[in-house]
């Protein structure tokens, strides 16, 4: 009797097996594709960061080159090349110049590729008399009006991206102004441990990395025609082009996987987020270890496995103590029979009631547990939508003042620097004024989950509209938009808030710019009127608009049209609040002649002696 229980034991040990190794792979597949998935999601943030730091280092010097070459200095230099006044005249200003851009060197090459002015004219490695033909930023300034090379500088053997402009002397090309620039401060700001940040070239050269031991590599043996396109260009000057060993593939999740062996260790794995610099003809890439990611995913099926192991001897200890209880009970159970018939029908009635009494109690704990269940979710809820009121909050109230107080402070570095302090202290004012109204933004945080209809203010609709505007400035300017503003000749007065109102029209204005940004016809009007007890303000683009099928949404939060990473979507769901709150609202349509406009309703007010904002 004992060996067919024995082969059911075994044989049902054996299909737990199995399940628990398919559920494991399973899970660890799970798992695998989670945390990749995270990881891929940070390496795109890195990416997103590299990328914009470095548009932003080149966009800083792209169009100096054309303006210092129109320098009187300059023209005069390529008219007389060998002109000893000029030529130390151009070398002391293009010192000055370069020290004042922080550019690396700037220099003047004539028509037939020699130097002949340089920034560093007094240093021991100096340009001048040097003859840079060979490099393309030259001939493309020449042939094209614009030169872009990325080199390793022959003389002074330091890495820099090279702009150049033509010199244009009475309708004929002179010469070529150049300006290089140091690329080292943009790795500085890399400096990572878990993973690494490279920049290639069109040939797949590493010339850009947080890690040493990859520059002036390639992914692979150089080919003859790509060794030959990088020797014609000296782009890395004599330096030695070694090759990295590796191997590349893409996972059944879409993952960009690459290995390769790291300074003579064992080989790592890495997850890849690569996105062109077509502007530049290079390729970032953000490279993240995914040895972290993997223990991770192991860690959940040991876990998995250990809970289930677990779950699994349990119950085959229950069972078997359940088996054995079975069986001392058969053999007592022939003994109570009679007992037990003979008690029956005695506690028959006592068996009702005590069967009731178990119902009864049954349901009184299952009603006690809805009841705690739906405390538990308020409760739960509750800390929701606090938490998503001042994370909501923040977000939107400091990001617009915080941008353009670093505008103003980077316009008064610049200032400084060219001795301009009257209008650097102006900057620094204008500073002042965003931190105090910041202040006042962070003491009425608190006001944006308050009832409606309290402590709200007279407010002067054009001093809320010029704050907009003051704080708009660059984006406006940036963006190549006009916005036309018409508030009527009498001031006109509402009922709100200043800053929370002052918000509404920064994130409808914003909106706006970014729909009509790269389109033929940028221009945004702003209007207003009162009618009867309530002032009407209007705000029109010229872009796209809003498609049918999504209008009953644009006030939802968290909702937008918008690409992946360019807003969260709570602008228009908060500034919706924000006008209930005032007693107001905010409506949108699609115009009949193209473009979105917004109307905002808000209740006249009369202007009172002294006036809070909030």
């Amino acid at each position: 009797m004992r060996r067919p229980r024995l082969l059911a034991l075994l044989v049902a040990a054996g299909a737990v097996a199995a399940i628990l190794a398919s559920l494991g792979v399973l899970v660890w597949q799970r798992a695998t594709a989670h945390y990749l998935g995270e990881l891929h999601d940070r390496g795109q943030n890195t990416l997103s960061l590299t990328e914009s730091a470095l548009r932003g280092q080149l966009a800083r010097f792209e169009r100096l080159p054309a303006i210092v070459a129109d320098q009187r200095v300059i023209r005069s230099l390529v008219l007389s090349p060998r002109n000893e006044d000029l030529i130390l005249a151009a070398n002391l200003y293009l010192r000055d110049t370069a020290t004042q851009l922080g550019a690396s060197d700037i220099y003047v090459m004539y028509r037939d590729g020699e130097t002949l002015a340089a920034s560093n004219f007094d240093q021991p490695h100096s340009f001048v008399g040097g003859n840079f033909a060979f490099r393309p930023y030259f001939h493309d300034a020449l042939d094209h009006g614009e030169g872009r090379f990325f080199a390793l500088g022959t003389t002074s053997l330091k890495r820099g991206y090279y702009f150049g402009a033509p010199i244009d002397v009475a309708g004929q090309r002179r010469g070529v102004m150049v300006i290089k620039i140091d690329v080292d401060e943009i790795e500085q700001t890399w400096a990572s441990d878990d993973m690494r940040i490279i920049v290639t070239d069109p040939e797949r050269i590493v010339f850009l990395s947080n890690r040493q031991d990859w520059l002036f590599k390639s992914f692979g043996p150089l080919s003859a025609e790509r060794l030959a396109r990088t020797q014609a260009t000296r782009r890395y000057a004599n330096a030695e082009i070694g090759q990295i060993d590796y191997s590349r593939q893409r996972d059944a999740r879409g993952f960009d996987l690459l290995s390769t062996a790291d300074q003579g260790q064992a080989r790592s794995e890495y997850l890849v987020v690569a996105a062109p610099m077509p502007e530049a003809e290079w390729t970032v890439q953000v490279l993240l270890n995914t040895r972290p990611a993997r223990m991770q995913a192991a860690s959940v099926v040991a876990v998995g496995a250990l809970a289930l192991g677990l779950i699994v001897l349990s119950g085959l200890i229950l069972w078997q103590r359940r088996r054995q209880l079975a069986e001392r009970l058969a053999v007592q159970q022939a003994a109570k029979d009679e007992l037990e018939a003979r008690v029956k029908q005695r506690t028959s009635q006592l068996g009702a009631a005590n069967a009731a009494l178990h119902a009864e109690i049954a349901e009184r704990r299952a009603t006690e547990a809805r009841l705690r269940q739906t405390q538990s979710e308020l409760v739960q809820a509750g800390k929701l939508a606090a938490l998503g009121q001042m994370s909501a909050a923040l977000s939107h109230e400091f990001n617009q003042p915080l941008a353009a107080a670093r505008n103003y402070a980077e316009n008064a570095q610049l200032l400084l620097d060219r001795a301009r302090g009257k209008d650097a202290r102006d900057n620094i004012t204008r500073i002042l004024g965003m931190i105090d109204r910041m202040t006042r933004i962070s003491r009425h945080l608190r006001n944006f989950a308050r009832k409606p209809n309290q402590k709200l203010r007279p407010v002067d609709l054009g001093q809320v509209v010029a704050d907009a505007q003051e704080l708009l400035g660059w984006r406006l300017r940036k963006a190549g938009v006009t916005l036309q503003v018409d508030l009527g000749e009498t001031p006109l007065m509402v009922t709100a808030g200043a800053v929370r109102f002052q918000q509404v029209l920064v994130n409808l204005i914003t909106n706006a710019i970014d729909a009509v940004e790269g389109r033929p016809d940028t221009s945004l009007t702003l209007h207003a009127m009162q009618r009867g007890d309530s002032v009407i303000v209007v705000l029109r683009d010229h872009g796209p608009g809003v498609p049918e099928q999504v209008l009953a949404r644009i006030f939802d939060p968290f909702f937008s049209t918008k690409e992946v990473g360019k807003g969260l979507g709570l602008g228009l769901s908060i500034s919706y609040n924000i006008m209930r709150d005032f007693g107001g609202s905010l409506s949108f349509r699609n115009h009949p002649d193209g473009g979105a406009e917004f109307t905002l309703t808000l209740r006249a007010a009369q202007a009172r002696p002294a006036e809070a904002a909030q």
